[in-house]
């Protein structure tokens, strides 16, 4: 008898579900296909293959092209224009022979004849700066494309080509097979932009103070496109917003600037001797030799100085670099100069900074600083900076990265002074913009596709090197700050785009150019996904070693979103794919709530489930095995064993009851609890999640749980969870510490927070 009463517990338990189902009869509804959110991203992907393998690394056959130019570049500083002949080497690693090749002319944006202005929908603005609306109505516009004069090979024979907007093909006279080399050369020229009244990410800014002009210049040279496994060339146009995909490669340029110019760019400078001064070339050395101060190589006294000299003589500097995609350089007789060293790994790296007098004092206080410690919060967090130096050149509205250099903004008033907000914005953008040497110039991904695989994954890692800057550099903390303010990163922070009208949201896996909200969707969003996916769904420790995992795979390739993904999952051995479907490749949002709270008591009296499990399976209640009653406070059931008294309420009786199961040793261990709760948790929002609880007792001691957001695996709309206490339960608060992105707390708490309404905090300031 006892075994048939143990089977029939069994079935008690294995049937409950089964039965309410067959009690309500419900109208059959069509059938679906897998719209689980935990489906594995198998229709997403690519299928795994020789190139790239189903682990994210890549494959046996993976290849990549290889570029390399040597360059002599002019610039004419009387008319704002420059000028250039380039060599191109191309190298055939690919298994497909190529007819022709094709060539980004990204100044082609900025052509008399240029498209661009034309895919934007635009009114009259209602207010615009005086400089915009001169060029859009009352002039006929800038013509900064190229002027390509000739494309020949090595033999000086022309090549036909044919121009498409910011393309150029370029006919081959033979087949190039794999492993086969191509040199070809192009002259061309083109108007430099005034890139501060103009926009742009190259250019330059005019100060009709001196009559000087500060260049920052990229984009300046015809450039190969990718030729890969993915798309074979990528050789989408350059509308002015997606940025760029190029293969990586060796230069030599020689640039020729005024005698009385100040240049640094991308690569080693090989004839230091011959463009320093003998007082530049000793400070260069105290430079080498300085880990805490940064050392002046040009003083801000000597560029003032120059900006009244005006040379008509020439200076050429000559710039090596290996195994870079891209070439940027900066130049002006304005440029104060200094440099630090920072040890990274094993080697010494120059943190330098470009700066005109108008940066002062900001600048020289904080530029080359900020380089120092993203260099070594970048290396932490990827692989060690393999590159000689980085620099950050200041250019009056601008943010923009090339190896080894880049332009950032911040500028303090006309008599030196600023602000925090002035000072915090930037030191991050030189945090961001030295941080793209990594993403995506050395991890070097499609940015004309995947704007978020540069722009969101340095954003994350721009976080993290922010805080690290508050903790190695605590002077950096104005008074009122107790961690640096970082804008995006937080979960909080991007609350207000997620939780925002859904008419306007794109997918993060949406090409760049078609996105809403910019921003949020290419920077934001994606960066706090990956600050959320290291501090509440994986950890740390698992993160940062899949992290890393990844940096080191793709570093000095092209990795796709697929390659990330599956490398993340790869190196942690945590299935991801709801956290990527979800965040990437939705527009969904975090909404999670406390939907009911329900408190429990231990009753010795069967209660209303016990009787109808009987009677379905056609027993006596004294036939069912001994059994634990559980019975809702407030119930009907609850109120009448609260008149008979049959409610077990006080610890020592429960145990009494259920001590026949256990042995004396097993007794000695078991817990106490007199509360019983069933907790359900609701999800209006559509993104699965974890579930972070603080439960409070009455004591005022707390607990937190993280159920996992596979939870939701089963219900996709609300779940439960039981708790039994000693101590009783007096208040729940879902996501307590904002972790989540929860863009509703109003159904966080239970009991629920009756919230003011602004009108009322209006009426108690008033009577106040």
């Amino acid at each position: 008898m006892k075994t048939l009463k143990y089977f029939i517990l069994s079935v008690l338990f294995i049937s409950a579900n089964s039965f309410a189902q067959e009690q309500e009869q419900p109208t059959r509804k069509p059938g679906h296909t897998n719209n689980n959110k935990f489906k594995q991203l198998y229709d997403e992907f690519s299928t795994p293959n020789m190139f790239r393998t189903a682990s994210g690394a890549p494959g046996p056959a993976y290849y990549q092209q290889q570029a390399d130019y040597k360059m002599d570049i002019v610039l004419d500083d009387k008319n704002a224009k420059i000028s250039g002949f380039e060599t191109i080497t191309y190298t055939n690693n690919s298994p497909d022979p190529l007819k022709y090749l094709w060539v980004q002319l990204d100044q082609n944006m900025r052509a008399k004849n240029s498209l661009t202005p034309l895919i934007e929908g635009s009114g009259v603005a209602p207010a615009q700066q005086a400089s915009t609306f001169a060029t859009t109505y009352m002039t006929d516009g800038f013509d900064g494309g190229f002027n390509i004069q000739e494309v020949k090979d090595v033999n000086g024979n022309a090549l036909p080509h044919m121009i498409n907007q910011t393309m150029m093909r370029v006919e081959l006279p033979k087949v190039l097979n794999t492993g086969e080399k191509f040199s070809f050369s192009i002259k061309w020229w083109y108007n430099i932009n005034d890139h501060v009244n103009g926009r742009g990410r190259s250019g330059y800014e005019y100060f009709p103070e001196d009559g000087n002009r500060a260049y920052v210049i990229a984009q300046f040279y015809p450039r190969m496109a990718v030729y890969n496994d993915v798309e074979g060339w990528q050789n989408s146009q350059f509308w002015g917003r997606d940025e760029f995909a190029l293969p990586f490669g060796n230069f030599e340029v020689n640039i020729t600037v005024p005698a009385d110019h100040i240049l640094d760019g991308t690569g080693k400078l090989i004839n230091r001797k011959e463009v320093f001064s003998k007082e530049m070339m000793d400070r260069y050395e105290q430079a080498k030799k300085s880990y805490d101060k940064p050392v002046i190589i040009v003083s801000q006294a000597e560029a003032e100085a120059a900006e009244k000299g005006f040379s008509n003589e020439t200076k050429t500097w000559k710039l090596h670099a290996e195994n870079v995609r891209d070439f940027g350089f900066a130049t002006s007789r304005k440029f104060i100069w200094d440099m630090m060293s920072v040890k990274i790994g094993n080697k010494d790296v120059m943190a330098v900074s470009m700066y005109p007098k108008e940066g002062n004092p900001l600048w020289e206080e904080w530029s080359t600083y900020a380089v120092a410690a993203t260099l070594k919060s970048y290396s932490r967090m990827t692989f060690d900076y393999p590159y000689h130096k980085a620099i950050s050149v200041h250019a009056k509205n601008q943010g923009m990265e090339y190896p080894m250099i880049c332009w950032n903004y911040g500028r303090p008033d006309e008599n030196g002074n600023y602000s925090d907000r002035t000072k915090y914005g930037m030191i991050s953008v030189i945090i961001h913009e030295v941080g793209h040497n990594y993403f995506p110039m050395i991890v070097n991904s499609d940015e004309r596709q995947w704007t978020w695989m540069d722009e969101g994954l340095n954003t994350f890692v721009q976080y993290v090197a922010e805080q690290d800057f508050a903790e190695w550099h605590p002077t950096a903390l104005s008074p009122g700050h107790d961690k640096y303010p970082s804008s995006r990163g937080p979960a909080a922070n991007i609350v207000p785009y997620m939780g925002g009208d859904q008419d306007f949201i794109a997918p993060i896996m949406t090409k760049g150019l078609n996105t809403y909200q910019f921003g949020n969707n290419a920077y934001g969003k994606p960066g706090t996904a990956l600050n959320i996916l290291r501090e509440t769904v994986m950890g740390r420790e698992l993160f940062d070693y899949a992290f890393k995992e990844y940096s080191n795979r793709w570093m000095f390739k092209h990795p796709t979103p697929e390659d990330f993904f599956r490398t993340m999952e790869d190196a942690s051995a945590f299935d991801l794919d709801w956290f990527w479907r979800g965040w990437f490749y939705t527009t969904d949002y975090v909404d999670i709530g406390v939907k009911d709270v329900k408190k429990y008591y231990v009753s010795s009296e069967p209660n209303e489930y016990a009787r109808m499990m009987a009677k379905r399976y056609g027993m006596e209640l004294s036939d069912l095995p001994p059994l634990v009653y559980m019975v809702e406070e407030g119930s009907e059931e609850y109120n009448e064993e609260m008149k008979n008294g049959t409610l077990l309420e006080n610890s020592p009786s429960v145990n009494e009851y259920v001590m026949d199961n256990f042995t004396e040793e097993e007794r000695k261990n078991l817990k106490e609890p007199k509360y019983f709760y069933s907790i359900t948790f609701d999800k209006p929002g559509g993104l699965v999640m974890p579930i972070i609880v603080e439960y409070t007792f009455a004591d005022g001691t707390t607990k937190t749980e993280t159920y996992p957001a596979q939870i939701w695996r089963l219900n996709d709309k609300e779940v439960s969870k039981s708790l039994a206490s000693d101590k009783e339960l007096v208040s729940i608060t879902v996501d307590p510490k904002l972790e989540t992105a929860d863009v509703d707390t109003s159904n966080n708490s239970w009991p629920k927070e009756v919230k003011q309404s602004d009108f009322d905090k209006f009426k108690n300031e008033v009577k106040d």
